[in-house]
């Protein structure tokens, strides 16, 4: 498709501007299913898959290990029958919780005030998908000029678990796409990079004993502040040496201890503490390399640990880890999207997607959806009704090309 091509579907007048968003009606029923990424996401995959049946087209399901969720992939042949090639378009279905959060409405029953949509999910990432969803009758009866595929994976926002499978299945069918549209809030930019994300658990295990007899326990807690303090000292390192890339807001790889969890009593020397920690890479930093560090100073805690009694312990885990996206200038799903509508950017993004596991499948892939992520995860979360038109647009154009 040349950019000029792709810039005249755009300037034709969006069909949803005359009114709601062509996806308001899906988003809303997306918006009522609560799929906190404890809790399953079958429900709503249930509704795909029954949506998709009355138009023809039938659903591979990835489920988790216990079954309780499910990825989701479906393709929509082109005209010759053809399912190799074509575009993805991808989201993912869980939401984050809403506990502790403040809302003026119910997050799961989805109100207009004020041009917003507010609900969980809204911004992160149902507005993308039912805009999508709202396609499916056009998808499924036009005559294509190439295959479209819908990807839809489960817990993205427990590090991005879920799509890992479900990519796996796309390379085993080997339907070998060629453009991949991640619809993550970026008001509808192009983004082409982000950085990567690994989550380490770190359990340590010291010896209980009253307070009054310190020597004779090991203090979890206090072990695991010196890792506390080292990870800071390597994100502090990261931030004055980086390397850096000035095209990420924070334009350095970070590193900082989110979770921490230990004792049981003011007077017990406590026997166990845990804490969770990530870091975020810039692409150029070597991900093993500082993995393996966090690792060396577990091993020498552990080890100062042992010697004040050698039952004592230190246990590092991965907890999660996604792949950075690094998508070339220059590739062809940049010139793609941004001709269907979505606003050229040279700008990364700090946070994850799961953009980085199709590129790394080797399949050119962008994110570009409706929505901004500085609501994402928020109390009355929202995204804007004039964003979810400019989703519309680009899907329009993206309609009209594939119709030939």
């Amino acid at each position: 498709m040349s950019p000029e091509s792709a810039t005249r579907h755009t300037t034709s007048q969006p069909r949803s501007l005359s009114g709601h968003p062509v996806g308001l009606d899906w988003i809303t029923r997306l918006l009522r299913v609560d799929t906190t990424s404890r809790d399953s996401n079958l429900p709503l995959i249930d509704l795909v898959v029954a949506e998709l049946r009355a138009h023809g087209v039938e659903s591979a399901l990835v489920h988790n290990e216990d079954g309780t969720k499910a990825n989701l992939l479906a393709t929509f042949p082109a005209a010759d029958g053809t399912t190799t090639g074509g575009i993805v378009l991808s989201g993912h279905t869980d939401v984050v919780p809403v506990d502790g959060q403040q809302w003026s409405s119910d997050p799961f029953a989805p109100e207009i005030r004020d041009g917003r949509l507010y609900g969980r999910g809204t911004c992160d990432m149902k507005g993308f998908i039912g805009s999508v969803l709202a396609r499916v009758p056009e998808l499924a009866d036009a005559p294509l000029r190439e295959p479209v595929h819908l990807a839809l994976s489960y817990d993205e926002e427990v590090g991005c678990v879920g799509a890992i499978s479900l990519v796996d299945e796309i390379v085993r069918r080997e339907l070998r796409p060629r453009a991949c549209i991640v619809g993550e809030p970026t008001s509808m930019r192009v983004i082409t990079g982000h950085k990567s994300l690994t989550m380490i658990r770190v359990a340590f295990h010291g010896v209980a004993a009253h307070s009054s007899r310190t020597p004779h326990g090991v203090n979890a807690i206090e072990h695991a502040a010196q890792l506390v303090r080292f990870v800071r000292g390597v994100a502090d390192q990261f931030r004055t040496e980086g390397p850096f890339d000035e095209h990420h807001d924070v334009p350095f790889t970070t590193a900082t201890v989110n979770q921490i969890e230990g004792g049981i009593a003011v007077n017990t020397v406590p026997a166990v503490c845990t804490l969770t920690f990530e870091f975020r890479a810039i692409a150029g930093v070597d991900v093993d390399a500082t993995i393996e560090k966090f690792y060396a100073e577990a091993r020498r805690i552990e080890q100062s640990m042992q010697q004040e009694n050698p039952s004592a312990r230190v246990e590092v885990s991965i907890g999660a880890q996604a792949p950075g996206l690094d998508t070339p200038q220059g590739e062809d799903v940049i010139e793609f999207v941004s001709g269907l509508g979505g606003a050229a950017s040279s700008e990364k993004v700090a946070y994850g997607t799961e953009a980085g596991l199709f590129q790394r499948a080797g399949i050119p892939t962008v994110v570009c959806g409706p929505g901004d992520i500085a609501q994402a995860h928020a109390p009355d979360e929202f995204v804007e009704i004039d964003q979810l038109h400019r989703c519309d647009a680009l899907l329009d154009a993206l309609l009209s090309h594939l119709r030939g």
